[in-house]
């Protein structure tokens, strides 16, 4: 049986740290891990409902929609221990060169028809160095601007050096995807291939170069709350403009394919969280959300989500497009539709 004193206490302090970030303050590492440690439900659901009161201040009630595309698949040399398109396991992932360009901008069509504005060209490689690759990149990257029918965004790697930024802002990219994926303490149990100082640099060359940072993680990895805090406290400190969240989705042959997935209000409640350290940011919820969320899937929202990863994923399918636009009218929530050929 609950203790009322006690249930009090916990909903006071909730209410004083959410009054706190809706005046603009800031949440101090202690104050945000005592968030992501909460267990109790009914004060998980009081989280929860502060978040959504941030998200509708701070945010509003317009939703942004994105979509991807697989530029090249599969055969990546990076030892990710989640990622179905590592060369380093034997997975059923597609593989494929790259994507011509008539494929790209019908795909990227498609995504505008329902309602996406950003639409990001991905690729399973360890990054882009200068070269002949680059230059293919760049004319994938400006036809998808002369369409302009969408943002053009990318997903391609570590970025070493700032004059290949340079030269991506130059070919039309606005926004580049680089996930931190979790904690620096976590991140040598995933991946030891690359370090996190190098996904922190790209991140400073993209910034330097005056490209939007999309960049976030996946939960579920085995990682700790205490993983899943200082990862949202790293996003803020990188200046991310937008944190995409995935939740795993175990892939057979990934060392990571027995990994227990994510209770739903697990979940839930650390995208709250999120939304406290990360007030003002666009917070996607992305890959394994229809798998791992099934029917609470609405109530990311509730949670703090502002934008909504659309269409297939990378090696994983995703509900119909049709059905979240749904969803999103049944919430009475509005398609953000802010992109124009004038974007800036």
């Amino acid at each position: 049986m609950s203790n009322p004193e006690v249930d009090s206490r916990a909903r006071n302090r909730i209410a004083a740290l959410a009054a706190r970030v809706l005046t603009g303050g800031d949440l101090t590492r202690a104050e945000a891990l005592e968030l992501f440690r909460l267990t109790n439900r009914a004060d998980i659901y009081e989280l929860i409902a502060w978040a959504n009161r941030i998200r509708e201040h701070f945010k509003g009630n317009g939703v942004h929609l994105c979509s991807i595309v697989n530029l090249k698949a599969g055969g990546c040399p990076e030892n990710c221990k989640f990622c179905a398109q590592s060369a380093h396991y034997q997975t059923s992932a597609p593989r494929h060169g790259l994507l011509a360009t008539e494929n790209i901008l019908a795909a990227a069509s498609e995504a505008a028809r329902h309602g996406a504005t950003g639409f990001g060209l991905v690729a399973a490689w360890r990054g882009l160095d200068e070269g002949p690759l680059l230059d293919v990149v760049c004319d994938r990257l400006r036809a998808l601007k002369g369409q302009a029918l969408v943002r053009p965004d990318a997903s391609l790697g570590m970025i070493r050096n700032p004059t290949v930024a340079r030269q991506l802002k130059d070919a039309g990219c606005e926004c580049y995807n680089h996930n931190l994926e979790t904690s620096r303490r976590f991140f040598p149990r995933i991946c030891d291939s690359h370090s996190y100082d190098d996904r922190l640099q790209t991140l400073h060359h993209l910034r330097s170069a005056g490209i939007k940072i999309c960049s976030g993680g996946i939960l579920g990895l085995g990682e700790s709350r205490e993983d899943r805090c200082d990862l949202a406290l790293a996003l803020k400190q990188a200046g991310a403009d937008s944190i995409p969240i995935n939740i795993l989705t175990p892939i057979p042959g990934t060392p990571l394919q027995q990994q227990s997935p994510m209770a739903p209000l697990e979940i839930l409640h650390s995208i709250a969280c999120f939304r406290f350290v990360l007030p003002t940011r666009e917070i996607l919820v992305a890959g394994g959300r229809a798998v791992n969320l099934r029917d609470l899937q609405s109530l990311i929202f509730m949670a703090g989500a502002s934008a909504l990863m659309i269409g297939n994923y990378l090696t994983t399918p995703n509900q119909p497009p049709t059905r979240d636009l749904q969803m999103l009218q049944d919430l009475e929530f509005e398609v953000r539709r802010d992109y124009t050929r004038q974007s800036t």
